[in-house]
């Protein structure tokens, strides 16, 4: 999961940059760029599929990350164009191609009141395990994954522990040491 709170490395700047004829043509969905050139997306979840199949379709075939960010402590950021609304999640999703040598990063929000987005497991089947940890540790769900039960939390856990609210509290040994 994405840490907000880091600082941007001295040197990265936003920087414009010429978009992929490709990209450019995706229905009006929010474009901006990020730091070493990146394409940055910004579909709604309702246009994730779309922009995803029309990635894959423009030579993006491999996703290589999908994360989950939880701004709770950043409510009035200032990242988003014109138009987006921020919500206290996010997904971003990272895509690759390979054969131009660019990068896209797609970043849905997703409402509190609403943690829900749809799963991207029948396009690239390698987010089957990251969705999983999006739900298990911020509890947003991926509609129509596969197998949406936890991944690294025991079954009967009660929470999200990498939301920004979870109470850190003490975790009882589970064990006993050996008496000499």
């Amino acid at each position: 999961m994405a840490d907000v709170d880091a600082p941007a490395p001295a040197d990265a700047e936003e920087t414009p940059i010429e978009m992929p004829p490709e990209i450019e043509k995706l229905f009006g969905v929010p474009v901006t760029h990020s730091v070493a050139g990146q394409v940055v997306l910004h579909p709604s979840r309702a246009e994730l599929i779309a922009v995803i199949k029309e990635m894959r379709t423009a030579g993006y075939w491999q996703c290589l990350d999908l994360a989950a960010v939880d701004y709770l402590s950043h409510p009035d950021r200032s990242d988003l164009p014109f138009g987006v609304e921020p919500e206290r999640f996010e997904i971003v999703v990272l895509l690759i191609n390979h054969s131009e040598g660019l990068r896209a990063r797609l970043r849905v929000q997703i409402p509190e009141s609403d943690p829900t987005c749809p799963s991207l497991f029948t396009i690239h089947p390698g987010t089957e395990a990251p969705e999983r940890e999006a739900f298990d540790l911020m509890g947003i769900s991926f509609d129509g994954h596969p197998d949406m039960t936890r991944i690294l939390m025991p079954d009967g856990w009660d929470g999200h522990p990498l939301r920004k609210d979870y109470a850190i509290g003490r975790i009882p040994v589970q064990f006993k040491a050996a008496s000499s």
